[in-house]
């Protein structure tokens, strides 16, 4: 047949891909992040923020280059088998594994949680979280298409809802909060506060699981899979950077030291935003942008884990493997969310260490081999991002950045925290 008489496939549209990756960024953790960076303050969180939006960026792009020299459909367990061998393979599967477990769990408990108070449900959190969990794995079950559609719906309210939120915060905000450092009693100096933050703004720009589902998703378009990238952590990093310093201006260095030592949970951030902020509807666009992130967010997350369960097990696309495939991905975390309704926070912060692993460190060893091996410098359009002295310079922020969450007030107590 000549090939000009077959149909041309339409191609999926490159809005889709940069949806779900902004979707799987941006999360309801990200409502925390004002209070994780007021030790720093002003500009050493917004250094943190452009630092780790240009590692988690490279990061991702050395995933992408390692998974076009495999087929659509291979997912991490194939490149790191293939690349670093067995003993990175374990490590990598036992780290992917728990990091999007972990996110799906906190997002079904913390989506549940949201859900029940927003509507003011009065049945029990278990119950609306399994409900809410259950939903959304149908979508992913059913297919990537309808991810990537609900994905545009949910992120395009997210905008809306978001911005609706900073307008109703303006008239309270004061540039001068941002732009002055009060001095607080006993607090260590700004720059003290930055390794603790570090594991935190690490997993608010991880989505890597997906890059896999991105390709199989688009096959091996890889000027559009970047630009799908890099736009997406572009959005989350606008978003990011907007909500932090808003959340700078209206509460102030000293309410946000009283939020975290409460407890520095979604709730009593908003308390605190509330008892400034007394207009109804900024809380009822802020309940419902944290809803929609959540959504979203654990749809990216569940696309990447099913894509990577199927790949592991050697599932097909066949309606009974895909049940098998949905099964042991979201069964875990549901049934966890419904026995640990209130796990959302401790869940995101242990993610973190696991997240620097197999998001920063691994990619950047696949790198270093594939230079090695072959003396590449990245191929097309990505010398800038994968020289060897750049993949040291990722390699070496992953490994800090883990042992800096080891460090944490989550594992042993050791850093000091703004509380």
């Amino acid at each position: 047949m000549n090939p000009s008489s077959t149909p041309e496939q339409k191609q999926p549209s490159i809005v889709g891909g940069i949806m779900i990756v902004a979707g799987t960024v941006i999360g309801a953790g990200m409502l925390a992040l004002p209070i994780i960076s007021a030790g720093m303050w002003s500009l050493w969180t917004l250094l943190v923020l452009v630092t780790t939006f240009f590692i988690m960026l490279a990061s991702a792009n050395m995933i992408l280059r390692a998974n076009l020299r495999f087929d659509p459909g291979a997912s991490f367990h194939t490149l790191v088998k293939n690349t670093l061998g067995p003993v990175w393979n374990i490590v990598n599967g036992l780290s992917v594994g728990f990091v999007l477990y972990m996110l799906l769990y906190a997002y079904t408990s913390g989506g549940g949680a949201t859900v029940r108070h927003s509507l003011g449900l009065d049945i029990p959190q278990s119950m609306v979280s399994l409900l809410f969990g259950s939903t959304l794995a149908l979508c992913i079950f059913w297919s990537t298409q309808a991810v990537d559609r609900l994905s545009t719906i949910f992120v395009i309210g997210m905008v809306i809802t978001f911005f609706a939120a900073i307008t109703g915060l303006l008239p309270a905000l004061e540039v001068e909060k941002i732009l002055t450092l009060r001095a607080v009693p006993d607090a260590q100096p700004t720059a003290w506060f930055v390794l603790a933050a570090l594991p935190y703004f690490l997993t608010s720009f991880c989505f890597h699981a997906s890059v896999p589902s991105l390709v199989k998703y688009y096959g091996k378009d890889e000027a559009k899979i970047k630009k799908c990238i890099f736009y997406g952590l572009l959005i989350a990093g606008v978003c990011y950077t907007i909500w932090i310093f808003a959340g700078f201006g209206v509460l102030g260095r000293e309410s946000l030291r009283d939020v975290y030592a409460q407890g520095g949970n979604i709730n009593h951030f908003l308390a605190a935003v509330e008892g400034i902020i007394s207009t109804p509807w900024i809380s009822y666009c802020i309940s419902i942008f944290a809803f929609l992130a959540v959504v979203t967010s654990f749809l990216g997350a569940g696309l990447g884990l099913f894509d990577y369960i199927a790949d592991l097990l050697g599932f097909d696309n066949s309606p009974g493997d895909r049940i098998k495939t949905a099964a042991i991905t979201f069964v875990p975390p549901i049934l966890g969310s419904t026995m640990f309704p209130d796990g959302f926070i401790i869940a995101i912060g242990f993610a973190g260490f696991a997240a620097a692993i197999w998001s920063v460190i691994i990619p950047a060893a696949i790198e270093w081999k594939h230079h090695r091996q072959t003396g590449a410098s990245g191929g097309y359009g990505a010398r800038i991002f994968s020289t060897t002295h750049f993949v040291k310079v990722v390699l070496f922020y992953g490994v800090i950045t883990s042992i800096f969450h080891l460090l944490s007030p989550d594992v042993l107590d050791v850093l000091p925290v703004y509380r």
